[in-house]
């Protein structure tokens, strides 16, 4: 297979999906695009953005023919969706992921790899809070990173390809274990997402006046947890239901370090509060050097 794809199959046609058949069609990625969701107003939303040639319902149907299948859905739905699409794909396809749990992604999909199709997983560290077909934009992947988790013995033919997809998509490629993927996503991405759901969480739980005021109110920082807990709930259910190794280890280590300021706090230890501020604010600026804000 070379760029551009001859057929593209989404399976799952929310944020992601959709910006990715944005990207190839504005790219050149793909001759044929098509999309399969369990969702008929999300199919049929795609068809009328233009951004798919065909939606199907089923997601077989979609797959048949296809050199470059990406699923899009929730990880809960990866077993499911790996048996069902398993008898359609064709030899030589390529089959790979968005999700960000690659262990959990490979034990659900791996056993149902059929011969002479190429499994590799992959994350696309992007995304907003919003959902649906309609919330994807082609420039979503400028300049972010696309982690790939190849199993042991992956054609390195099918792993050139797929790379090739997606630095035509705007991306910057790493490859990890899987292992190392999910660790290192437990505390860029899952943790802080626990926090805010946890924060936006407390709020809401206050008495109804306090709660009006928090809303009408909010500072910057409150603003930016309540963009994250806007995310999807149930991606993100399945996140820490499948990533819960990881995520408990970080969150073990939060909380050592919470227990930590709050001793400073009590006791006015003013230079550990400025030191760990001057540590995390050296963290921000290497965010934005390296263009990731």
């Amino acid at each position: 297979m070379s760029l551009p794809v001859q057929r593209l199959a989404i399976i799952g046609i929310g944020l992601i999906g959709s910006s990715i058949a944005r990207v190839a069609r504005e790219k050149g990625l793909a001759r044929a695009i098509v999309c399969s969701d369990a969702s008929a107003e999300a199919r049929a939303d795609a068809l009328a953005l233009g951004i798919v040639d065909a939606a199907e319902a089923d997601p077989a149907v979609a797959v048949a023919g296809a050199d470059l299948v990406i699923l899009c859905t929730p990880i809960g739905t990866y077993r499911a969706l790996a048996m069902a699409i398993a008898p359609a794909l064709a030899p030589g396809a390529i089959l790979s992921d968005v999700g960000s749990v690659k262990q959990a992604a490979i034990a659900a999909v791996a056993p149902h790899v059929p011969p002479g199709v190429h499994f590799i997983p992959g994350h696309p560290v992007a995304g907003t809070e919003h959902s649906g077909p309609k919330s994807g934009f082609a420039s979503l992947f400028d300049g972010r990173w696309c982690i790939l988790t190849p199993l042991e013995g992956t054609d390195q033919a099918a792993l050139a390809r797929l790379e090739a997809f997606w630095q035509g998509a705007g991306s910057n490629l790493a490859t990890m274990t899987p292992l190392h993927h999910d660790r290192v996503l437990a505390i860029t991405s899952h943790l802080p997402h626990l926090i805010a759901y946890t924060i936006v969480g407390t709020a809401a739980d206050l008495e109804e006046h306090l709660q009006a005021e928090v809303i009408q109110y909010s500072a910057g920082g409150f603003r930016d947890f309540t963009r994250i807990a806007g995310s999807d709930p149930v991606m993100w259910r399945d996140v820490f239901l499948t990533n819960r190794e990881a995520v408990l280890e970080m969150l073990g280590r939060l909380h050592e370090d919470i227990a930590l300021m709050q001793r400073a706090i009590r006791i006015g230890d003013g230079k550990t509060l400025e030191d760990l501020f001057t540590r995390t604010r050296a963290i921000r600026r290497g965010v934005l050097a390296a263009k990731q804000a």
